[in-house]
């Protein structure tokens, strides 16, 4: 498919145009995601968000587009915020959240999006929306008051309370009092059901605990069986949630009743997916509890039997997303491997995996039409934002339906990565996997500055994927050999490989990545005495530890990096990282929070750093970003601190963004391309 789809490009006229892909390019990409796949198999329902700029907004509506091909249509224009598409059973219909009236909500259309009804007017908003088999009833979230539950008049009494209110103190009693960008309040989500032409709301999972649990991705956390009986959801009810990866799956009747626990597993459990024929439900699942990073399995529990079997034990990868076959024997799932994500078939009786589509591509959102002959998926690369793909079983040739960017990514250049492998400078020789991207009209003969990408996590990866935050091919057409390293702890290529970064932050990861700084300074093309390095989180804190640590690097870029381990395990908010990284608290192991601390190195910093951080971060507190700032500027080493008041870990606000970018390449220009560096 990538080489039928990169000829397609070339005979657009693609590589004949030399505008530069900018920041400004960048935010002007329509950001594919949600494609549903009709009941009848007609038609695909997906969201397209786009971005303005002057507004700093990023507005999403609904499209739809025929299975077999054609001109895709939007269909909702009303309102700003126009997500989540489910079909009804019969097809006709689509539930969806709008917030077209004044708050989100759940809505119904047609699916022309004509006829659309409001279906909620909670005081408390709502979102993930589902159609129930029978399509009697929808099922959806709503951060509700525990004690008024689905009561609005309740929770508008105490929203009301809290906004007019005066006085603005937090109290707190337990942990996890605030998260990522917010602060815990009396609220908590929960799974609500009404009937689909609207009624009174039924609250399905009541009490002081959020439902689903908070994540920054994978699949949903709660699903209705086909007899549209029972809803299983994802629950964490460990007493303290900031030490805990412990969430199980539980049913409740859709009527609401009493919930019943169907997995025991003291680790994680999640992402509940019914079969079609109502036999199992197929979930993921860690063993280590305490670990967000152990390997994800997938499990199927038998409703019967009420045991639970995992099909993955023997594959060495994370089961990412999953979908049904329609006769319920098989299971579709994706893994990542080696910086891409194929797509993957097994029985679910146990066996061998089958590859279905492996490309140099992150493929997912995979789901087959009613007779099983057709899949609709996505797909992006480093060089090419996501797109809706489709595929016959019968072995045809992957057909991209969707076309949403065509016309723009005709102006620009945006070449393709490159993989390469080295061995690493740790005694153990690890082979050690990075991404490159070169400028657009790149030449051989010619030395370019080289600029190092490390990623966050550090259980995360560099590949075949497109990003918004950190896009490789923006840096690139600013003159740049970018270099994306995949150092010990990166995902993708074993566990072993990942676990090999507990308790040795600074360790072989940072020999991994100076292997390939050896490599790439030694490449024709690359000037070794004009290289810089950037990350975020986890990849800030390999900035600050380059700091300490070498003087390669002309300049550094340090966003939301971790500087000293002490001070952010007291601030931070999910304590089962630290403890599980650092083998608990700093007074249960000082010496090893000593030892990988950047903080500790503060001496020995030399190399002119950025450091950009938001306030709202509270998984890297900002005063870790006030911290580094400070050691560089009372020794004088260059420096810049930029901060973000109305953001947190990662910044999304388009004007923000594009003070992000700008600042971010001044900086790195500053150093590598000022007058007295080498020339281009």
């Amino acid at each position: 498919m990538r080489a039928t789809f990169i000829a397609c490009i070339l005979a657009s006229g693609l590589y004949a145009q030399n505008q530069p892909f900018d920041v400004t390019a960048l935010l002007k990409i329509s950001r594919i995601s949600e494609p549903q796949l009709s009941p009848d198999g007609k038609l695909v329902a997906f969201t397209v968000q786009t971005v303005n700029i002057d507004q700093n907004t990023k507005p999403k509506q609904i499209w739809v587009i025929a299975a077999s091909g054609g001109a895709a249509q939007q269909i909702t224009h009303d309102g700003s915020q126009n997500e989540r598409p489910r079909w009804s059973p019969d097809s006709r219909r689509i539930a969806f959240i709008s917030n077209r009236a004044g708050s989100s909500q759940v809505w119904t259309m047609n699916a022309d999006g004509s006829q659309p009804k409001q279906i909620t007017s909670l005081s408390t908003e709502a979102g993930g929306v589902l159609f129930s088999r029978d399509g009697k009833k929808l099922v959806f979230t709503s951060s509700v008051f525990p004690s008024c539950g689905a009561d609005d008049a309740c929770n508008k009494q105490r929203l009301d309370a809290v906004k007019n209110s005066k006085v603005k103190a937090r109290s707190y009693t337990t942990l996890l009092y605030r998260h990522w960008t917010e602060w815990q309040t009396d609220q908590r989500s929960h799974v609500m059901v009404v009937d689909s032409d609207g009624g009174p709301v039924k609250d399905l999972t009541p009490g002081d605990r959020d439902v689903p649990p908070f994540s920054l991705g994978g699949p949903d956390g709660y699903d209705i069986s086909p007899d549209s009986k029972e809803v299983c959801y994802t629950i964490n009810l460990d007493p303290v949630l900031a030490t805990s990866t412990n969430s199980d799956l539980y049913t409740v009747p859709i009527i609401g009743g009493e919930p019943k626990r169907i997995t025991p597993n003291p680790a994680a459990d999640e992402g509940p997916l019914y079969s079609p024929d109502g036999k199992y439900v197929a979930y993921r699942s860690q063993v280590r509890p305490g670990y967000e990073s152990d390997k994800w399995r997938l499990m199927v529990y038998d409703r019967t039997a009420g045991t639970s079997t995992s099909l993955t034990d023997t594959l060495d990868r994370w089961v990412e997303s999953y979908s049904w076959s329609p006769d319920s024997t098989r299971l579709l799932f994706t893994t990542e491997d080696h910086g891409r994500q194929g797509i993957h078939m097994i029985p679910v009786a146990g066996g061998g995996t089958r590859a279905l589509i492996n490309d140099d591509m992150t493929l997912d959102d995979m789901q087959l039409s009613p007779d099983g002959k057709v899949m609709i998926y996505s797909g992006q690369s480093g060089s090419r934002p996501t797109e809706l793909f489709r595929v016959t079983s019968a072995g045809g040739s992957p057909v991209q339906l969707t076309h949403v960017n065509d016309a723009l990514l005709a102006n620009y250049t945006l070449p393709a990565l490159e993989e390469f492998s080295v061995e690493s400078n740790n005694a153990d020789k690890a082979r050690v996997t990075s991404f490159m991207i070169k400028p657009p009209g790149f030449r051989a003969n010619r030395k370019y500055p080289v600029l190092f990408l490390i990623h966050g996590g550090p259980q995360g990866a560099w590949g075949e994927s497109w990003t918004y935050r950190w896009n490789a091919e923006v840096f690139a057409s600013a003159g740049y050999v970018v270099v994306m390293p995949n150092p010990r702890g990166s995902t993708g290529y074993g566990q072993k490989f990942t676990d090999e970064i507990n308790q040795d932050w600074g360790g072989r990861a940072y020999d991994d990545i100076m292997a390939v700084a050896d490599y790439v300074a030694a490449q024709p093309y690359a000037d070794p005495d004009r290289m810089a390095a950037a990350g975020g989180s986890y990849g800030g804190y390999m900035v600050d530890w380059l700091l300490g640590h070498t003087q390669r690097f002309k300049a550094l870029i340090s966003h939301a990096g971790v500087y000293d381990l002490t001070s952010e395990s007291g601030a931070t908010e999910e304590l089962w990282f630290s403890t599980w990284e650092f083998h608990g608290m700093p007074w249960d192991d000082p010496e090893l929070y000593a030892k990988w601390s950047p903080s500790t190195y503060a001496k020995e910093f030399k190399t002119p750093t950025l450091v950009i951080h938001g306030e709202l971060d509270f998984r890297v507190p900002y005063t870790q970003g006030l911290e580094l700032f400070t050691a560089l500027q009372m020794q004088k080493i260059p420096s810049k601190l930029l901060i973000f008041p109305d953001e947190g870990h990662w910044i999304l606000k388009p004007q923000n963004s594009v003070l992000w970018y700008n600042t971010f390449l001044t900086w790195i220009d500053e150093w590598l391309k000022k007058p007295g560096a080498a020339a281009n």
